[in-house]
């Protein structure tokens, strides 16, 4: 007994070191910009956010982190999806546009166990983008523009954040402008086309393109991502109503990862987005 609390004492160290550690680079990246973090409650969960100081103004930009460390493996879920790199939170600090700016993480990221009211693994998994988890991401952006005193938002997300901006952009009346980083916004075409099992509990964005045909919309994609990749988000595009003003813009030699942080400012400087 004895050997075998020592050797489950072994392995869960090193994965509590690790979640630590990854717990410490958002609101490190946040402070080193003089930014405000924070918990918020939102709903059924504890939300991490992150605003720009001196950010006042009529648009907020609010980005959404992505899925982050959902999975260990293939089929393995991890235990904490605080991401290992907060893509989202980097492209955030880089903003180069004249809107206000916030960050926005998701359920159960940068919260547990002290704040991981709500959370469970089809949280990060199965029902990542689930309603109980928009709800309370729309109510966090709620908070966040009351705070800046904005009457417009526009949405960025990376990966699966981009999806829930999609999502989150169909259920409201004051958002201006989606921005999407290679996102999966076709879940049915995307599982379907790597044998991955369906996200049950999840909504997809795809059944929200009909309602976002007056939306502007730019959802950048790499020529070299082979996680979601330009035909999922062209699956998606396809569902828009005829005349939605959208751009499909992939970027040669990018993967899923690299390198929307290093050349963000340059891709985003002349976003034609209202308020960007």
């Amino acid at each position: 007994m004895k050997a075998a609390a020592l050797i489950l004492s072994l392995l869960v160290s090193p994965l509590m070191s690790c979640a630590g550690s990854r717990h410490a680079d958002g609101p490190e990246l946040a402070g080193q910009a003089g930014w405000r973090w924070e918990v918020v409650a939102a709903g059924p969960f504890d939300l991490a956010v992150a605003s720009a100081p001196g950010g006042a103004g009529d648009t907020l930009a609010v980005y959404l982190e992505g899925d982050g460390f959902a999975y260990v493996g293939p089929r393995r879920p991890s235990l904490d999806p605080t991401p290992t790199d907060p893509m989202a939170l980097r492209m955030a600090l880089a903003h180069p546009g004249r809107a206000a700016v916030a960050w926005l993480g998701r359920p159960c990221q940068y919260t547990l166990p002290e704040h991981g009211r709500g959370c469970g693994e089809a949280t990060w998994t199965t029902a990542r983008y689930g309603p109980a988890v928009v709800d309370s991401m729309n109510t966090a952006l709620d908070i966040l523009k009351r705070r800046a005193g904005a009457a417009h938002l526009i949405l960025a997300g990376y990966s699966g954040g981009g999806a829930l901006a999609v999502l989150l952009a169909a259920r409201r009346s004051d958002v201006e402008g989606i921005v999407t980083i290679a996102a999966n916004l076709d879940l049915g075409y995307w599982t379907r086309r790597d044998g991955l099992s369906p996200l049950s509990g999840s909504l997809d964005p795809e059944e929200a393109a009909e309602a976002l045909g007056a939306m502007p919309q730019i959802h950048f994609t790499g020529a070299k991502d082979d996680t979601v990749g330009t035909d999922v988000v062209a699956a998606f595009m396809r569902r828009l109503p005829e005349g939605t003003p959208a751009r499909l813009v992939e970027i040669p030699g990018f993967t899923h990862a690299c390198c929307w942080v290093r050349d963000w400012p340059a891709l985003a400087a002349d976003l034609a987005v209202p308020g960007w």
